[in-house]
């Protein structure tokens, strides 16, 4: 089966991406947003993420892997939300900023640019790849 790509997004004064490090891992809770739950129930394990600092930052910093799929939200007492246990992969070597994001042509219509709000997105793989080079970072063999 084909690996998917996502990006999420989280504000780095919550969670950021440097406590996905020292954390080894995590499960990527409070989604309210029925497409973003939508999107946590479609990731498999083994789909990479991109780890977008949201509000402060506004930039990719990371790449994570999906290593449980959905399962029930345990900060919800709703049934209807879920959560994907995710595992961080590498961070970029340069953070990719939304406004270098927004001047890429190449990246138009990448949801980050057409659906800010979204917390959960797909990304397409060759728009994975360009906001990696943009980020001048390449990804250990295994995640290719």
């Amino acid at each position: 089966m084909a690996r998917a790509y996502w990006l999420v997004k989280s504000e780095p004064f919550k969670y950021s991406w440097d406590e996905l490090v020292k954390d080894g891992s995590t499960y990527w809770d409070g989604v309210r947003n029925a497409q973003a739950r939508n999107n946590l129930r479609a990731m498999q394990k083994g789909d990479l993420v991109l780890y977008y600092h949201s509000n402060e930052g506004k930039e990719v910093v990371g790449v994570a892997r999906v290593t449980r799929e959905h399962y029930p939200d345990p900060t919800s007492e709703d049934e209807r939300w879920v959560v994907v246990d995710v595992a961080p992969v590498k961070a970029l070597a340069q953070p990719v900023g939304l406004a270098e994001i927004k001047a890429d042509r190449s990246l138009a219509d990448v949801a980050l640019v057409r659906q800010s709000r979204l917390s959960v997105m797909p990304i397409e793989k060759k728009h994975f790849q360009r906001i990696l080079k943009l980020g001048d970072t390449t990804l250990p063999a295994r995640y290719s």
